[in-house]
Protein backbone atom coordinates (compact mmCIF):
# COMPACT_ATOMS: atom_id res chain seq x y z
CA UNK A 1 0.00 0.00 0.00
CA UNK A 2 1.16 3.51 -0.70
CA UNK A 3 2.09 5.66 2.24
CA UNK A 4 0.31 8.94 2.95
CA UNK A 5 -2.73 8.53 0.66
CA UNK A 6 -5.23 7.19 3.19
CA UNK A 7 -7.27 9.55 5.39
CA UNK A 8 -6.56 9.53 9.11
CA UNK A 9 -9.19 7.69 11.16
CA UNK A 10 -10.06 8.52 14.71
CA UNK A 11 -12.37 7.28 17.44
CA UNK A 12 -15.60 9.33 17.39
CA UNK A 13 -18.91 9.22 19.27
CA UNK A 14 -21.99 8.83 17.06
CA UNK A 15 -25.06 10.63 18.42
CA UNK A 16 -28.55 9.60 17.32
CA UNK A 17 -31.68 11.76 17.39
CA UNK A 18 -33.23 9.27 19.87
CA UNK A 19 -30.44 10.01 22.35
CA UNK A 20 -28.41 6.84 21.89
CA UNK A 21 -24.64 7.14 21.52
CA UNK A 22 -21.91 4.71 20.49
CA UNK A 23 -18.27 4.89 19.46
CA UNK A 24 -16.79 3.98 16.10
CA UNK A 25 -13.86 4.81 13.83
CA UNK A 26 -14.39 7.54 11.25
CA UNK A 27 -12.56 10.10 9.18
CA UNK A 28 -15.00 12.77 10.38
CA UNK A 29 -14.75 14.43 13.77
CA UNK A 30 -18.46 14.55 14.62
CA UNK A 31 -21.23 12.15 13.52
CA UNK A 32 -24.94 12.75 14.10
CA UNK A 33 -27.54 10.38 12.69
CA UNK A 34 -31.33 10.52 12.47
CA UNK A 35 -31.95 6.84 13.12
CA UNK A 36 -29.87 4.03 14.63
CA UNK A 37 -30.27 0.34 15.46
CA UNK A 38 -31.82 1.25 18.83
CA UNK A 39 -34.74 3.15 17.29
CA UNK A 40 -35.07 1.68 13.76
CA UNK A 41 -38.40 -0.18 13.35
CA UNK A 42 -36.75 -3.18 11.67
CA UNK A 43 -34.40 -3.83 14.59
CA UNK A 44 -36.91 -3.03 17.34
CA UNK A 45 -39.53 -5.42 15.92
CA UNK A 46 -42.13 -2.69 15.41
CA UNK A 47 -42.01 -2.83 11.62
CA UNK A 48 -45.36 -3.48 10.00
CA UNK A 49 -45.68 -5.23 6.67
CA UNK A 50 -48.04 -3.31 4.43
CA UNK A 51 -50.10 -5.54 2.16
CA UNK A 52 -51.22 -3.28 -0.65
CA UNK A 53 -54.10 -4.70 -2.62
CA UNK A 54 -53.81 -8.19 -1.13
CA UNK A 55 -50.61 -9.02 -3.02
CA UNK A 56 -49.37 -11.38 -0.32
CA UNK A 57 -52.61 -13.36 -0.37
CA UNK A 58 -52.56 -13.54 -4.18
CA UNK A 59 -48.98 -14.83 -4.08
CA UNK A 60 -49.82 -17.48 -1.48
CA UNK A 61 -52.81 -18.65 -3.56
CA UNK A 62 -50.64 -18.99 -6.66
CA UNK A 63 -48.03 -21.00 -4.76
CA UNK A 64 -50.69 -23.29 -3.27
CA UNK A 65 -52.19 -23.86 -6.71
CA UNK A 66 -48.83 -24.95 -8.12
CA UNK A 67 -48.14 -27.36 -5.27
Amino acid sequence: MKEGIHPKTQLVTVKCACGATFETLSTKEDLRVDICSNCHPFYTGKQKLVDTGGRVDKFKKRMEAKA
